[in-house]
């Protein structure tokens, strides 16, 4: 079985120690309307999951890693003797990108299947769109990969949870490491969606208490066939960083900046977790050199990772690969607590199964904890977990990684911290 990698424990703590969430709205996203056709989920002594994940469209890069991470918790979870004495079950489907429809295709076929859990999805916006009609149909979801901070309050029938810490944290490191980086001033280029101008604003609002300055934000439409004005008004307003907060429109915009003379040598750049990735051969030799990003998670273990490519030998990157794994851990874990597959019996368990009890970071180590009528406290391979009242996780890190010639990244440190809520 796998141990998780404690490295976060050892991770520079942020300036604040603890990062209160306010009231959020939902950024202008229109949510599903509705609820599912299908039958409300109800539970029939087997556990069953469902993936939501990119398949296909903007964020299909981050998807080997999290189906990896998800079919290695089942196989772990079926290995320890399942839930309830039976193994659990999982059906995958993709999520695509809101520029398609395919999220509500996969969740109505999912419920129609009387899913209890859906892992996904990785997009805020995508999970926006269908979160209704999961809660609404009784099935619970839980997310990897959603940081957007509208779901801290979002009216979800206490049945939404996230393994991925909302932005509000990753703005904070982000907008400290460009600041101690030593610029003055910054030009955003944002995605207009929930998680672009939600990472924007708290990104903006850690630079200013900084000392530094925005001196340009532009909000692009991701579907847009050419971002010259974007990029135009950006380098008219001069600034010594820019920030580019988006998915794979990202490869768009690049040649632009190449082109207008700000390269990653003229002007710092900077990237999210929605568009880190190894760029690798897309690109000229160099392009990418010395840029910076920012990515939710804990350092994975050697160990892990190599379970990983049992599951997926093709796998080159990891991101988000630990958030689904204990995405689909802990939901195991609250099923077997509440001795039920019922999504709603689960949802009263998933605090309690990850804070206050006694430590364990395995399936099978927690699951003989719970049989003997223990109290458990798992700590996942993305960290200690430990939800808090919003279902959001109450600790996180968030890391730091740089670019080198090969347009490949690698890190540089974790930063550790913790939300309130």
């Amino acid at each position: 079985m796998i141990r998780p990698s404690f490295a976060w424990r050892s991770a520079a703590v942020l300036g604040a120690a603890c990062l209160t969430l306010g009231a959020c709205s939902n950024g202008g996203e229109s949510p599903s309307s509705g609820s599912s056709s299908a039958a409300t989920v109800a539970g029939d002594g087997v556990l069953k999951f469902g993936t939501l994940l990119p398949q296909t469209g903007s964020l299909a890069f981050l998807g080997p890693p999290e189906f990896a991470g998800v079919h290695l918790a089942i196989k772990d979870i079926n290995d320890a003797g399942g839930v309830l004495g039976k193994p659990v079950t999982i059906t995958d489907s993709d999520s695509g990108d809101t520029s398609t429809d395919i999220a509500t295709q996969s969740v109505n076929k999912l419920l129609t299947e009387k899913t209890d859990v859906i892992i996904g999805a990785a997009s805020s916006s995508v999970s926006l769109s269908v979160i209704d009609k999961i809660t609404g149909a009784g099935a619970m979801q839980i997310s990897p990969a959603n940081t957007s901070d509208a779901f801290t309050t979002y009216k979800d029938n206490g049945l939404y949870f996230r393994t991925a810490p909302p932005d509000v944290l990753q703005g904070r490191v982000l907008g400290n490491q460009i600041v101690q980086d030593g610029n003055a001033k910054v030009g955003l280029l944002v995605l207009q969606d929930s998680y672009g101008t939600g990472l924007a604003k708290s990104t903006r609002a850690a630079i200013e208490s900084g000392g530094g300055q925005v001196v340009a934000e532009e909000v692009y439409d991701p579907k847009a066939a050419d971002y010259s004005a974007e990029v135009g008004k950006i380098k008219q307003a001069n600034p010594d960083a820019i920030v580019m907060i988006g998915f794979d429109e990202t490869k768009k915009i690049v040649p632009k900046l190449v082109e207008s003379g700000l390269t990653s040598k003229a002007k710092k750049w900077y990237f999210v977790d929605g568009n880190l990735a190894n760029y690798g051969k897309e690109f000229p030799n160099g392009t990418f050199q010395g840029a910076k990003g920012s990515l939710p998670g804990a350092k994975a273990s050697d160990e892990f990772r190599k379970s990983l490519l049992a599951v997926d030998p093709k796998l080159k990157d990891y991101s988000y690969a630990p958030e689904s794994y204990d995405a689909t851990i802990v939901a195991a874990l609250a099923a077997t607590a509440a001795k039920s597959d019922v999504p709603a019996d689960m949802a009263k368990q998933m605090t309690a199964v990850t804070s206050a009890g006694t430590k364990c970071t395995t399936f099978k180590d927690c699951k003989d904890l719970l049989d003997k009528g223990t109290d458990i406290d798992y700590d996942g391979v993305s960290g200690p977990i430990e939800f808090n009242a919003a279902g959001d996780p109450s600790q996180a890190t968030i890391g730091i990684y740089q670019y080198g010639a090969d347009n490949n990244y690698k890190n540089l440190s974790y930063n550790a911290g913790s939300i309130a809520g």
